[in-house]
């Protein structure tokens, strides 16, 4: 199975069945942070190799909160993956956004509550620059892939992640609309700063599923409104996976692959032998 360099993308369960990929391989990959969501399915999209992770597993069996990042990150660095685009259904937060719309938000804003959202601690200390949370480079090329698609892409915006599982109250909701966010979802963070701690490019492809509840004229938000649009989308996900994977370039130029590079606090001379083996995948190549 050869993954080295390959693309990761982390979505819905059905993301593997998407058209165009040939599937070669599935492999379980254990991690010091246990088990990841699921298998990875490893494979070929366009010519080019991916790896593909159901984010809450294929029977959707794991809520947001129990999602375990940090293994699923660390199974994506163990496995070579450089690059992940992130598969997202969200709430759309602005009038002028609608169900079915391609979203790229280019910031986050962090509502998490219970989740660990770090490799680092247990005597290792790292502070990773996040002012711009996804990759400059893959976010462009996703935002030209989407586009050529005939897709109508919003191509920046501010996505907050809340913690579920239940969907914002509406006072919430309209406390985010004063903030000028974009949308809403349950996903994206810790994912995107465990991403740039392990220096893989992260971009999130926000597909839109519904209004949240501060449009008054709208329904309620629930799950039956949501699945529907939630099929939809997954073919439109496949579609732009089809059309960014092989246009990437096959190296990277971007500051994604150095983020540790001015980011590690504690001398290597004091990183602990159990803690050098925890990290070396993320920080092995600063600490020898």
């Amino acid at each position: 199975m050869q993954t080295e360099g390959a693309t990761g993308v982390i979505g819905g369960s059905g993301l593997y069945e998407m058209e165009g990929l040939e599937v070669e391989d599935e492999v379980s990959v254990p991690t010091p942070y246990g088990p990841p969501s699921d298998s990875y399915i490893s494979g070929n999209l366009s010519g080019r190799p991916v790896v593909v992770l159901p984010r809450h597993g294929r029977a959707h069996a794991l809520m947001p909160s129990e999602v375990n990042f940090r293994a699923n990150i660390y199974g994506f660095k163990k496995l070579g993956v450089e690059r992940i685009v992130a598969i997202s259904a969200v709430g759309s937060m602005k009038e002028e956004i609608h169900p079915r719309h391609v979203v790229l938000p280019d910031q986050f804003i962090d509502r998490t509550r219970r989740r660990a959202d770090t490799f680092f601690g247990q005597g290792v200390v790292a502070h990773v620059s996040f002012a711009e949370p996804v990759c400059a480079e893959l976010h462009a090329a996703l935002r030209e892939a989407a586009e050529s698609c005939g897709f109508t892409v919003w191509p920046e915006g501010t996505y907050v992640c809340i913690e579920g599982p239940a969907f914002s109250s509406r006072a919430e909701s309209l406390l985010y609309r004063s903030w000028g966010v974009s949308v809403v979802g349950m996903t994206n963070l810790p994912e995107a700063k465990l991403a740039r701690e392990a220096e893989i490019c992260y971009a999130t492809m926000a597909l839109v599923s519904d209004f949240d509840c501060w449009r008054g004229t709208e329904e309620e938000v629930s799950v039956e409104m949501i699945l529907q649009t939630v099929r939809e989308n997954a073919a439109t996900a496949g579609r732009i996976l089809n059309a960014l994977v092989p246009a990437l370039p096959p190296g990277r130029s971007c500051k994604c692959a150095r983020a540790l590079e001015k980011a590690l606090v504690t001398p290597a001379s004091q990183v602990s032998p159990q803690a050098k083996e925890r990290l070396d995948i993320i920080i092995g190549k600063y600490v020898e």
